[in-house]
């Protein structure tokens, strides 16, 4: 697999402040040798940017939501930091930069900011679109277990953390293979508005990633089968409520990734997902991919966006990756 290119043309240096840093976006126009707009196994590749930044919370970046249909997105690091932006396009709908970033702390229950890496890490969240600006960004955390919703203030998280009950086995599973992923049902899903949960390390007697099913009717337990070598690392929902779930590993000294989409009937309680894989690849053109978003364009494509975790190390990439559907 051959790296992607940022051939000269396309490397846009984009200066962007958070707070008083500058972060540096480069195009990137081809994939695993396919051009823009070509099919790459199951996807359609769109383009993606590689991240740069000199601030050292500028990093670790481990999940993604888009907070509107204008590009508007928040991350979490496993830093315990939220980096909120905006994804820029072309007229041809090419991501282009990330402007408008700011970097900030994020808050435990009573407003302060988290006291130590054990509760920083945050791996997963979602966004929850509320009327009357009501909005959140739920956010889940390793080896300090839990869940928490911070409030969106024009699609910026802000404030304290509400915590949101999760079950005691999952809470008192207190590891760095734990809670991984965290996505909002879609309202295509039989399964609407609840919110799923997926572990990297709780493995049942089955072999499978535990998960639990987070709402009022729909509630309960429920497995994840992984390929071999790999894990989740997030998931998300598409509209008509079919689940995209993210897996990683290493594969000898790259980086390994996969793609699955599941039927949405077959997400609800007492379940063992599996699906059909839309990618799989292992090399250069990836890094450690951690997050994953589904979002609308203006012109009604739905948008796929992975993120990659660079883990503050200079030998790994802050990646992100947009691919769509074939029709």
């Amino acid at each position: 697999m051959r790296r992607l290119l940022a051939v000269a043309a396309a490397l846009l240096v984009s200066p962007v402040l958070a707070d008083d840093a500058t972060v540096t976006a480069a195009r990137l126009d081809h994939f695993d040798g396919v051009a823009l707009g070509a099919q790459i196994q199951g996807l359609i590749f769109r383009g993606g940017l590689e991240l740069h930044s000199a601030t050292d919370t500028f990093g670790g970046l481990s999940a993604i939501g888009f907070t509107g249909n204008d590009g508007k997105l928040v991350m979490v690091s496993d830093r315990g930091h939220f980096v909120s932006g905006r994804l820029l396009y072309d007229e041809a709908g090419v991501p282009l930069a990330l402007a408008g970033v700011t970097i900030d702390p994020i808050q435990n229950s009573k407003g302060a900011d988290l006291p130590r890496a054990f509760a920083r890490d945050a791996e997963g969240l979602t966004i929850i679109e509320r009327p009357d600006n009501k909005s959140v960004v739920r956010v889940g955390f390793e080896n300090l277990t839990r869940v928490a919703d911070y409030h969106l203030e024009n699609g910026v998280p802000t404030g304290a953390a509400t915590e949101v009950p999760i079950p005691d086995w999952l809470t008192q599973t207190r590891t760095n293979q734990s809670l991984e992923a965290v996505c909002l049902a879609s309202a295509g899903s039989p399964v609407a508005g609840s919110t799923l949960l997926l572990t990297e390390g709780v493995i049942d007697d089955d072999g499978n990633h535990s998960g639990y099913l987070l709402g009022k009717s729909d509630k309960g337990p429920m497995s994840y089968r992984s390929g071999n070598g790999t894990d989740p690392s997030d998931c998300a929902f598409l509209p008509n409520g079919d689940l995209l779930v993210l897996e990683r590993g290493v594969s000898l000294v790259s980086f390994a990734v996969r793609l699955v989409r599941i039927k949405a009937a077959d997400v609800k309680p007492d379940s063992t997902m599996s699906g059909e894989v839309l990618f799989s690849g292992v090399g250069g053109d990836l890094d450690n991919m951690e997050g994953l978003a589904v979002h609308q364009m203006p012109s009604g494509e739905t948008r796929i966006t992975i993120v990659s975790d660079d883990n503050f190390n200079d030998w790994e990439r802050s990646l992100l990756l947009e691919f769509s559907l074939p029709q």
